[in-house]
């Protein structure tokens, strides 16, 4: 296979990378990026010391005392600069991030234009952070908000986004003044110290201070000194319930901010009066996409009794078709999980369906033979369940899609709202009355509604994020942006008195 884009990203299988992307940085202890597509090194990178992860911090906290005094839009510029250098290596930082995470090629280069995108809307918001103006009950006085970068974020992402959710947080926070610290997962190191390469050619041409962006390597310790550091005003985590309670308990804390992006389950509610052809590509698309290993993945299937069976046929005859092999060929609809722990958990997820009652549909396992050496290729399965299964209420990232029945429009939207996770959710019908109630108060309880489209794909103009176990975080588009600056009230006295508010007397 060839693996030129590797050299072009800077990346190449003997590379050891940097801590920072600053300087050289090298603790003589190395995290190695193994490709799930076919258990190959890939390359290494340097593990970050406490040393080190302290040099990068004061680098940080000098280089934002210099880029919060840039102008708003000349920081979008440099954003929109960064943006035209990602469409220059779209082909190559696509096929990484599809080798090193193993999501399909067409995926990946969506990751990347979800990256440019983003720039794009950075660079309009960059003259768009409004406050308001409010009249004061005071004569002669003005009152006005404005909106202020919170200093150093941090982001801590996983790994099933390589790059698309640092970018959705970072490019955010630049043109808002923030300066940024990146701890990207450990599976899939290479494509953060890719787009640290990218970037740091575009902020060495624009004179701009080391700093801005930085990148520290390493596992679950790495992302604790982050958490416990005060100098970090707002910790951004992507990644499971569980480790998001944890980073959102020790920021809290030192009363810190966090915006956390957490688990999903996230169900369709396909109705009797759904159009099937829509429901197969939006289901199928959505449970088997990036081997199942979104946070909007569709886990679950809600059918209307009256076409089950009917449903039940076209999708098990629609995953015979589905081509599983190795995601940088395009005729691969499936490349593999991102590890074997991985596969453990999926093949333990269905030893628990069947333990509690369910049956397959479509049968899961582990491929093996030419082309699957990496032992992390599985059969996308459907199973018949019950939504209170506790396997069912887990999030397993892996393409396991529930089927489940239903009879009446309440009992699907309780069994949709009826578990711990709140991201994602669809409903597929025709008739309106169902699509408004869906997406009513009294409908869909989760951060993102959809009629007549999956649970995955989101756009980045719409706020991302969902409620509950999910984390009640937001990023990406609308009003986003505010997680990561202050706002502060001013109020200008342009009289020749000091009048009190609410009528207050004090005479001297």
């Amino acid at each position: 296979m060839n693996t030129d884009f590797l050299a072009t990203l800077g990346v190449a299988a003997n590379n050891a990378g940097t801590s920072t992307g600053l300087e050289s940085m090298d603790s003589g202890k190395y995290i190695e990026s193994y490709s799930p597509v076919d258990g190959k090194l890939i390359g290494k990178v340097s593990e970050t010391t406490p040393e080190q992860y302290e040099a990068v911090i004061k680098k940080a906290q000098e280089a934002f005392k210099t880029w919060r005094t840039i102008p708003a839009p000349k920081r979008g510029d440099i954003v929109r600069q960064y943006g035209d250098a990602l469409r220059k290596h779209k082909d190559a930082l696509g096929r990484l991030v599809s080798y090193e995470m193993g999501k399909s090629l067409q995926e990946g280069f969506g990751e990347v234009q979800e990256m440019i995108d983003i720039c794009d809307f950075a660079v309009g918001l960059s003259r768009q952070l409004y406050g308001l103006t409010m009249h004061s009950e005071r004569p002669n006085h003005r009152m006005y908000e404005q909106w202020h970068p919170l200093g150093i974020v941090g982001i801590i992402s996983a790994f099933n986004f390589p790059v698309a959710v640092w970018s959705w947080n970072s490019m955010i926070a630049l043109i808002c003044g923030d300066v940024t610290v990146w701890k990207a997962s450990e599976k899939t190191p290479l494509c953060a110290v890719a787009c640290q390469n990218i970037f740091h050619d575009v902020l060495k041409a624009n004179d701009v201070p080391e700093g801005v962006v930085s990148i520290i390597n390493g596992d679950y310790k790495v992302g604790e000194m982050m958490t416990k550091d005060t100098r970090l005003p707002l910790i951004s985590a992507t990644g499971s319930t569980r480790m998001g309670k944890i980073v959102g308990t020790t920021v809290a804390e030192r009363l810190g901010r966090s915006l956390l992006e957490l688990g999903g389950n996230n169900a369709i509610i396909v109705s009797k009066d759904a159009d099937l052809k829509l429901v197969l590509t939006g289901a199928v698309f959505g449970a088997v996409g990036t081997a199942g290993q979104r946070c909007t993945t569709t886990r679950r299937l809600i059918i209307h009794d009256s076409i089950y069976d009917d449903l039940k046929a076209k999708l098990k005859n629609a995953y015979g078709q589905i081509r599983i092999g190795n995601p940088l060929d395009e005729n691969n609809h499936m490349g593999p999980l991102i590890d074997k722990d991985s596969v453990n958990n999926y093949l333990s997820a269905i030893e628990k369906v069947k333990e509690e009652g369910g049956s397959m549909l479509v049968e899961g396992g582990v491929l093996e033979g030419e082309g699957y050496e990496s032992g992390c290729y599985v059969k996308p399965c459907i199973a018949e369940v019950e939504n209170h299964f506790s396997i069912v209420q887990h999030e397993t990232f892996a393409p396991i899609l529930y089927l489940i029945k239903y009879s009446d429009l309440d009992e699907a939207l309780h069994m949709q709202n009826d578990v711990p996770q709140g991201l994602s959710s669809a409903i597929m019908t025709t008739n309106l009355r169902e699509a408004e109630l869906f997406l009513s108060a009294a409908g869909s309880d989760c951060g993102i509604a959809n009629v007549n489209i999956g649970t995955s794909g989101a756009e980045i103009g719409g706020a991302f994020g969902g409620e509950k176990e999910t984390g009640g975080g937001r990023e990406s588009g609308s009003d986003a942006w505010k997680a990561y600056m202050r706002r502060q009230t001013n109020t200008i006295n342009y009289s020749t008195e000091i009048p009190l508010a609410q009528g207050i007397k004090f005479d001297l």
